[in-house]
């Protein structure tokens, strides 16, 4: 059985998590070098929690699978809060490799007060709803213009294609993207949270709606 070190990264984007594996002698190394150098165009990484375990591969493949909808395409880059993961990674059986000052069992009991801290507080609710899909072409806006994101206007991010957008770099939908910058897991209308010239994408749907009925 392979043996080998699991672990969960932060970065500078609230909410934006790293996932991943590497050998039991290269953990301080990997730290490093994500630490230094960021990953995936991504910067401001900072180790969180290390286990070392059997079977890690098996174990990461699991992750990914639990955590495949948070998922950045193509990369380790998870939209999730980090103490579920602190909390699944902790439950494994195995030693804490970081932080070591700290027992596995007050690591788990920390992280799942984190998790219902966050819960409690979650107070503004973020719309949701199954109207048809958002294209930008709808509202005449096309690629490579700039958007803001609602809640924090100096998030820039510019239009990829007709349904995505370009943030630090990587490619993401505008409902994941806001899963990212607010740290939230459930559902969201992406739409909602970013404006084109001021106007909420939503407000601009509604109103080229609008138009076509008369």
């Amino acid at each position: 059985m392979a043996r080998g070190i699991l672990y969960v990264m932060t970065t500078i984007v609230n909410g934006l998590v790293k996932i991943g594996k590497t050998g039991t002698n290269n953990f301080e190394s990997r730290m490093y070098t994500l630490e230094h150098n960021g990953y995936a165009n991504v910067t401001g990484l900072k180790r969180r929690f290390a286990i070392e375990v059997e079977d890690y591969d098996e174990k990461e493949n699991l992750l990914d699978t639990i955590f495949n909808k948070s998922n950045v395409v193509g990369t380790e880059l998870f939209a999730v809060d980090v103490n579920i993961v602190v909390q699944l990674l902790s439950s494994f059986e195995g030693k804490v490799v970081y932080p070591k000052s700290e027992d596995k069992e007050k690591i788990f009991d920390d992280a799942t007060s984190g998790i219902v801290e966050k819960s409690s507080t979650e107070i503004e609710k973020i719309p949701t709803g199954k109207a048809k899909r958002f294209k930008f072409s709808m509202v005449g806006i096309s690629e490579g213009e700039e958007l803001t994101y609602v809640k924090n206007p100096s998030v820039k991010v510019k239009v990829a294609d007709d349904g995505h957008v370009f943030y630090c770099g990587q490619k993401y939908s505008m409902s994941t993207l806001v899963k990212v910058l607010s740290g939230v897991s459930k559902p969201v209308q992406g739409p909602h949270w970013f404006a084109y010239k001021g106007k909420r994408l939503t407000d601009l749907r509604s109103e080229k709606e609008k138009e076509a009925m008369r």
